[in-house]
């Protein structure tokens, strides 16, 4: 597979990529005229396709996502910087859900205009279509030129990709993935999956600190399925993370929401913890797997980069099974009581209520908003 341009992705693109080894070549990257002082990056959890989904979807010409994303587009799309965790292949045909996923084109498409710029791939599913799987991904991803984070079709990408290096609005953003493993299947040469470990981990922080950012962002695919309080590996890692000069993490894999919170160091700067954003579409019903939350960031910059504001906001999947509709779709829990049929509007009460109440009690420092 030919590897696409990155520089000219770049070019292309309403902000700009790049990495340490495009800097060192002296490549030109192109920059905001005038600089603002604030950005807002929006952050959400598993985008996943269940078989339900697939079969919802499909079309007599293909398959079409247009109406799951019909009430959060504006939401995401609004945000400088919005970002996904891409919890499937694009492995071709045939698309099937759990346990192996191979998602249609189309959702990918989808999801791009939904308003989300740059997909994390790093986590449990990628390697489902095994190499050939994550080749196609990313070159999909490529093709309709979404910049992507955490499996590469070879080291040498690899080094020219990662970290990632947003710019955009006078800011620097790097943003690092990793997960904990792949359902056992091995990575085979020369693909790279972004693995949790530390010794590897370090280096990438050393060469994010390179770039000079304004901020380092992980986002690790971690922690246990199911459970909505992080387990002691995640606090653990978050306190490592922060030790080598992560600014800020954001977690994934759980499939449920846990708890989110500011940490203050011992000179006063704020670093934004979220340890699960759970999901955000997928075809789950057990309790508290419904929904997710999408998590807004928004960075201050002066003589210093700082937390101007951090909220979250609820988001539930209402399935066909529930609303009588064709597909599935995600709506803000605030969304008004005759949009939804009552067996709907019960099971959002059930995921909303769950979820305040946990956030109520172990959340510090970070509030919900509404949209």
């Amino acid at each position: 597979m030919r590897a696409f341009s990155f520089p000219l992705l770049i070019l292309l693109l309403s902000y700009s990529c790049s990495s340490a080894s495009q800097e060192k070549a002296g490549i030109a990257i192109e920059r905001d005229s005038v600089a603002s002082k604030k950005i807002t990056l929006l952050f959400a959890g598993d985008l996943m396709q269940h078989q339900g989904q697939i079969d919802a979807a499909r079309t007599a010409s293909g398959y079409d996502y247009t109406a799951c994303f019909k009430f959060v587009k504006e939401e995401i799309s609004k945000a400088d910087v919005a970002i996904g965790n891409l919890e499937v292949t694009l492995g071709g045909k045939p698309y099937k859900g759990y346990p192996q996923f191979s998602a249609p084109d189309e959702y990918l498409s989808a999801i791009k205009d939904a308003g989300f710029d740059i997909l994390l791939t790093a986590n449990n599913h990628c390697l489902d279509r095994r190499k050939a799987g994550l080749e196609r991904t990313i070159s999909l991803l490529d093709s309709l030129r979404i910049p992507h984070a955490g499996t590469y079709i070879n080291q040498a990408t690899r080094e020219l990709r990662y970290p990632l290096l947003i710019e955009e609005k006078g800011f620097r953003i790097v943003i690092l993935n990793y997960t904990y493993g792949t359902n056992g299947i091995a990575v085979s040469s020369p693909s790279v999956v972004n693995y949790i470990n530390k010794s590897i981990m370090s280096n990438d922080i050393k060469a994010a600190q390179a770039l000079k950012p304004d901020v380092i962002i992980a986002c690790m695919h971690w922690g246990e399925e199911y459970k909505q309080l992080p387990n002691k590996e995640q606090t653990s890692l978050v306190n490592w993370l922060l030790s080598q000069g992560v600014t800020h993490i954001i977690g994934s894999h759980p499939h449920v929401v846990q708890p989110m919170e500011l940490q203050t160091d011992s000179v006063g700067n704020k670093h934004a913890v979220v340890y699960s954003l759970g999901n955000f579409i997928s075809h789950m019903s057990a309790p508290n797997t419904d929904g997710g939350l999408l998590f807004k960031l928004e960075l201050s910059k002066d003589s210093t980069t700082y937390v101007s504001h951090c909220s979250y906001s609820l988001v539930w999947v209402a399935r066909p099974a529930l609303t009588g509709k064709k597909n599935h779709m995600l709506v803000p829990v605030n969304i008004s009581n005759d949009s939804l049929p009552p067996a709907a509007r019960n099971r959002l009460k059930i995921f909303t209520e769950t979820s305040r109440s946990l956030f109520r009690k172990y959340n510090h420092e970070i509030n919900e908003y509404t949209f």
